[in-house]
């Protein structure tokens, strides 16, 4: 019981600024030193989020589904690329460019074309997460197999080890810390990427009930699914440390 409230008090410490931004933002809406049209209270913005809460957890389960899929898709490719660029330095020099360049297109420049050329359905927004969503994790990777100690590698090879035996041994043990912190960036560039290609055009998701509140000028509901996609952000990270520290014991 002790153990427990001292992780609640040290949880209020650790949010005490947001506690406090919450607490000033509610009384200046209860004074009506801000109008309620232009920013709604804390508490309309939860009371929107309950009553709305079923139709949210319909678009979510998409927006979710869409996520893990594309992030899937983004792991396995970062994979793969990550050994090819790291056996083959001509495949460094070939391929870096063009995947650099990959990165600094907006993401709200690509989604509409991937839209047109792939239709409405899940297509376009699978595609964009992969495009967002492989960097991180495939520069993570790159720099984890780099990280290994030369003696190490000069040791594998002095004993006839085969290039997967040395990145079995050596370099994917080495990569997994930095696999996981790409990993936890890539997810929220994921889940972000989702629901922007959903708000330009899509039947369901959470994209698509944000364009319908704002049209709707429901400012209460539309600050509710901003801070739910903020909250799920940071829940799939937490999923990503729990597993980091399962996986990674050393």
């Amino acid at each position: 019981m002790k153990q427990k409230f001292k992780s609640l008090l040290n949880f209020l410490y650790r949010y005490s600024i947001i506690w406090f931004v919450l607490l000033i933002w509610q009384i200046m809406a209860s004074l009506q030193i801000i109008p309620e049209f232009l920013l709604p209270s804390p508490y309309s913005v939860i009371k929107a989020f309950i009553d709305d809460f079923n139709l949210i957890m319909y678009h979510t389960k998409y927006t979710l589904l869409e996520t893990f899929i594309g992030i899937s898709i983004a792991i396995v490719l970062a994979f793969l690329l990550s050994i090819l660029m790291d056996t083959f330095k001509i495949c460094y020099d070939i391929l870096y460019p063009p995947i650099i360049i990959t990165q600094t297109i907006p993401t709200i420049a690509i989604a509409p074309l991937l839209i047109i050329w792939l239709g409405y359905h899940m297509t376009p927004k699978i595609v964009l997460i992969v495009l967002t969503g492989f960097f991180p994790i495939l520069i993570a990777l790159i720099d984890g197999y780099r990280s290994v100690d030369k003696d190490s590698l000069t040791l594998l090879k002095s004993m006839g080890a085969t290039k997967w035996q040395t990145y079995w041994h050596a370099k994917l043990p080495a990569s997994l810390g930095y696999f996981f912190a790409g990993l936890r960036v890539s997810i929220s560039y994921a889940l972000i990427s989702a629901v922007v290609s959903e708000w330009l055009g899509g039947f369901y998701g959470l994209g698509v009930y944000m364009t319908r509140v704002r049209k709707a000028f429901a400012l209460d509901k539309m600050f509710a699914i901003i801070f739910f996609v903020s909250i799920l952000s940071l829940v799939l990270m937490a999923i990503i440390n729990y597993i980091h520290k399962k996986v990674v014991k050393y």
